[in-house]
Order: structure tokens, then C-alpha cells, then sequence
């Protein structure tokens, strides 16, 4: 299985699409692993190369030591495409994915061309939110989480008319690693990009779910209005906008990268 060596971590990745084409790097949310991109890497990869990656801690990755901090999720996105030698990509996140492109786009732009941030915010909850749900998954393990989190990812109408894909996205929490989501949940914690975000100069569009309780409309506008020439896009969705609204959200996304 296609695997990077870091130096204190294994990052699994799958590359599809031609050779020559553009990469897009994909970058999931927290408790989700490479799959959530499922149907944007199926269309895109026709015109790009696709290039998705498990956040350490998540689905085939190491789970290291603990607590983790978002400088470090950037810095294993630089190591990866490093060790494939890829010179630039564009990058797309969701939540801490969406994060982990900001600081990437503030701490290595010369090796982005594009970013997409989705339902993302510079700075996610107090710091309360995320020890307590640390707490959490410690002592009741994912199970306790996961209904909770499945409301605030999907909206009520979708629950009911797509069963299928909230299964699959239950499933997939449930077998992501409790310390390897403890110590994205630190991260997400301890990072706050308020007062640098101006400072991204690299293209970007921001995507958020006009549904969205964990990052909100209102976080997504913050973004805009503070990142010079972004441009915000308001999907009908809650936080897993690429799911929910998968073929606006794809139609928005190509159109950005191709442009």
C-alpha cells in the first residue's frame, strides 16, 4: 500500500488521475479519513491528478504521540508531496483540512497554486468544546460522540433521504482511532488564525454550508472578507458540504481550480 515515511509518522495517500495533469491535494475532516472525497476524485480525476491523504491519527496513518498541532498537520502535507516531488498543487480541506490549507497557505504558499477552504473557520469553538470532547472519547470511546456528531454534520433531511451515506460516515468514525482524534481535537483546540489570515495571498475559495452549526456561514464571511480577492461560495448543506451537496460542491470546486 502506497505509504510516505515522515520522520515520526506513516502517511498513507492514493494518487489517481494523469500524470501530467495539475495535482489537487485532499484533505479530510477530523474522524473521517481519504474516502469523504469519494465522489469529487471520481469527476475530477478525469482533468486532474488527484492526490488524497490520511491526517495522522485518521484511517491507514500513524497514530503518534499526542496532542497534535495544526503547524504539524501543514508540515506532513509539505513531507508528503515532497516525498512524491511534487513541486506545486492546488489543496482543498474541510474543517481541519481547511485549516491545515491556511497554514499551509501562510507558511509555504510558493508550493500551493490554489486553496479550497470548506466548512472551515480561522479559529473552531473554545477550547472547552474540545477538552470536553476529548474527555469524552477517552473514558466512552468514539460511540459517544458519533450521534452527536452525525447531527451536526448532516441535516435532518438529508439523514432521512440518504441512509446510506450517513452509515458510511458513522462507520468511519467509529473506526478512527481514539488518540489519533484526541490529538486532532488538541489541534483544532489550540490553533487560532484570526489575526493571520490576511496574510494568505495565494487564490482561494471558501465554501461553507449555509446549515452548518460547527462552522458557520459567519465563519466562512470572517474568511472572506479578510483574505483579499477570495471568492465565498453558500452551499445547501450542514458541515460535510462535499456529501450533502456533493455535485454543487464539485461544479464550484472544478470551476474554481480550472479557471
Amino acid at each position: 500500500m502506497p505509504f510516505v515515511e515522515l520522520n515520526d509518522a506513516r502517511i498513507y495517500y492514493e494518487l489517481s488521475g494523469p500524470s501530467a495533469a495539475p495535482v489537487v491535494v485532499f484533505s479530510n475532516s477530523l474522524g473521517t479519513d481519504l474516502a469523504m472525497w469519494d465522489s469529487q476524485a471520481a469527476t475530477l480525476s478525469q482533468v486532474f491528478r488527484i492526490l488524497r491523504y490520511d491526517t495522522r491519527g485518521h484511517g491507514r496513518s500513524s497514530v503518534t504521540l499526542g496532542p497534535y498541532t495544526l503547524h504539524q498537520l501543514a508540515d506532513d502535507v509539505v513531507g508528503l508531496i515532497d516525498k512524491l516531488e511534487l513541486e506545486r498543487v492546488h489543496f482543498c480541506g474541510l474543517s481541519i483540512g481547511g485549516m491545515t490549507g491556511m497554514a499551509l497557505a501562510l507558511r509555504a504558499a510558493q508550493r500551493l497554486r490554489k486553496v479550497v477552504l470548506c466548512n472551515t473557520a480561522a479559529k473552531i469553538g473554545p477550547p472547552e468544546i474540545w477538552n470536553a470532547r476529548i474527555e469524552a472519547v477517552r473514558k466512552g470511546g468514539m460511540q459517544s460522540v458519533v450521534p452527536g456528531i452525525l447531527e451536526r454534520w448532516y441535516t435532518a433531511a438529508f439523514r432521512s433521504a440518504s441512509p446510506e451515506a450517513v452509515e458510511s460516515t458513522r462507520r468511519t468514525l467509529l473506526s478512527t482511532p481514539v488518540e489519533g482524534y484526541a490529538g486532532c481535537c488538541a489541534a483544532l483546540r489550540d490553533a487560532d488564525l484570526r489575526n493571520e489570515v490576511a496574510g494568505i495571498q495565494v487564490p482561494v475559495l471558501i465554501i461553507t454550508g449555509a446549515h452548518d452549526p460547527a462552522t458557520t456561514p459567519a465563519d466562512g464571511r470572517f474568511l472572506a472578507e479578510r483574505i483579499a480577492g477570495s471568492r465565498y461560495v453558500e452551499l445547501r448543506a450542514a458541515h460535510l458540504s462535499n456529501i450533502e451537496a456533493s455535485d454543487a460542491f464539485t461544479i464550484e470546486l472544478s470551476d474554481f481550480l480550472k479557471a
